[in-house]
């Protein structure tokens, strides 16, 4: 009896190991993404003055963080700066900190429309609107308008319904975490829509544009909330120094709403903590905070006769094998990829897409370049089922992956 026990232990033992063991396919997959030698090339041969400011956008597609910011900042020049001892004193005496998205989800039970910004080469804005969604869902908020989304009626038809972004969604909307962004909106409940001037004219007529198209899906369900995410200063509220008035601002001269505004640029880290805002330098951020007064007031951001309510103040990143940690956190686990029975040329790309979603159009769930095969492969992905693509541009494979 024992040893029949034995013999069906070895048996469901082996079993279980031939599931395991993935089936590699060699599948042809379409080039989407740069590699970091093909962005340094761009870098090096082109002459334009924003070259920086479009790697920076290329490293944040193909999820690189961290030469994101170092891109960014050379196209920014970014020089370090900052207070003085009394001066942190000061501060540290005015200000207690407080999370970020809880006060955010406390003052939008007072309003009726919300604007948050993104710096474009900054992924870990989009994962911080990300974990706003479902509490602000729950408060009523069931509009999602994104600048980044293509203003085409057809195509926000198809993903509502699709309930995933895939290649054509918009450009930024092909780095993951915007991605996951949309996709987590979709299986939230929300409401996508549109409302960029689609090429219009930039500066004054763009500000006007879309805070115009906003205010016609506003008046088309007077009575819901609505959640606006857009870059940089189109989220100031008073006269903009360049366009007289910025999104924001037009969109309260048109229908009369004070929309809350957030402002999670100014005060995000840079690639060098020595590079950051003296405030952020200042304060000791473990988490992403807003700083409230003695008058439980909090510290807005002001530039001239421009503002936003509310200045967030996000920590500095720490990484784990050259991947953000908040890559590996809010119910995503760090996986590891084995890489060593695939017959490639390095580098590759590898690429996890979500299980049923087309792979040939789906935004993938996270993608990380490796140079060699003796680096490690890690992504961040929550409890699922996946498809795995690792591809250079000569040949690609493809393999399921159960996350438990």
């Amino acid at each position: 009896m024992k040893n029949t026990f034995y013999i069906f232990a070895i048996i469901i033992l082996f079993t279980s190991c031939k599931e395991e063991k993935r089936v590699i396919e060699k599948i042809d997959f379409g080039k989407r993404y740069k590699f970091s030698s093909e962005i340094e090339n761009d870098v090096e041969k082109d002459t334009v003055p924003w070259k920086y400011q479009i790697s920076a956008s290329n490293y944040a597609l193909k999820g690189d963080y961290k030469n994101a910011l170092i891109q960014w900042d050379l196209a920014m020049e970014t020089r370090e700066k900052n207070f003085s001892k009394s001066q942190i004193d000061s501060i540290n005496q005015k200000y207690s900190k407080i999370k970020a998205s809880e006060y955010i989800i406390e003052k939008a039970k007072e309003n009726q429309v919300i604007i948050i910004n993104e710096a474009h080469h900054n992924s870990f804005h989009r994962v911080f609107t990300k974990s706003l969604l479902q509490k602000l869902f729950e408060n009523g908020y069931k509009n999602l308008g994104l600048e980044a989304l293509k203003n085409n009626d057809s195509l926000i038809s198809a993903l509502n319904k699709r309930k995933y972004p895939t290649q054509q969604t918009g450009a930024y909307i092909n780095d993951p975490q915007f991605g996951n962004l949309v996709r987590d909106a979709l299986e939230i409940g929300y409401e996508l829509f549109a409302y960029e001037n689609m090429g219009k004219g930039s500066g004054k007529p763009r500000e006007i544009e879309q805070a115009k198209n906003i205010e016609n899906v506003i008046n088309s369900k007077p009575n819901e909330k609505f959640l606006i995410h857009c870059g940089y200063d189109h989220a100031l509220e008073g006269n903009h120094s360049s366009w007289e008035k910025a999104m924001a601002g037009r969109l309260t001269e048109y229908t009369n709403i004070n929309p809350l505004t957030i402002n999670q640029v100014v005060y995000s880290e840079k690639s060098k903590p020595i590079y950051n805002h003296p405030l952020l330098k200042a304060l000791d951020i473990k988490e992403s905070s807003v700083l409230i007064d003695k008058d439980n007031k909090p510290l807005s951001y002001q530039r001239g006769e421009a503002w936003t309510d509310i200045a967030v103040l996000h920590p500095n990143t720490k990484y784990i094998d050259d991947r953000p940690n908040w890559l590996f956190e809010n119910g995503n686990k760090n996986v590891s990829i084995s890489l060593t029975d695939i017959q490639i040329e390095f580098p590759i790309m590898v690429l996890a897409f979500k299980k049923g979603e087309d792979i040939n159009l789906a935004v993938p769930i996270d993608i990380t370049e490796v140079e060699s095969k003796k680096d490690n492969c890690n992504l961040g992905l929550k409890k699922g089922v996946y498809e795995i693509v690792v591809t250079n541009e000569k040949q690609s494979f493809k393999f399921e992956l159960k996350v438990k």
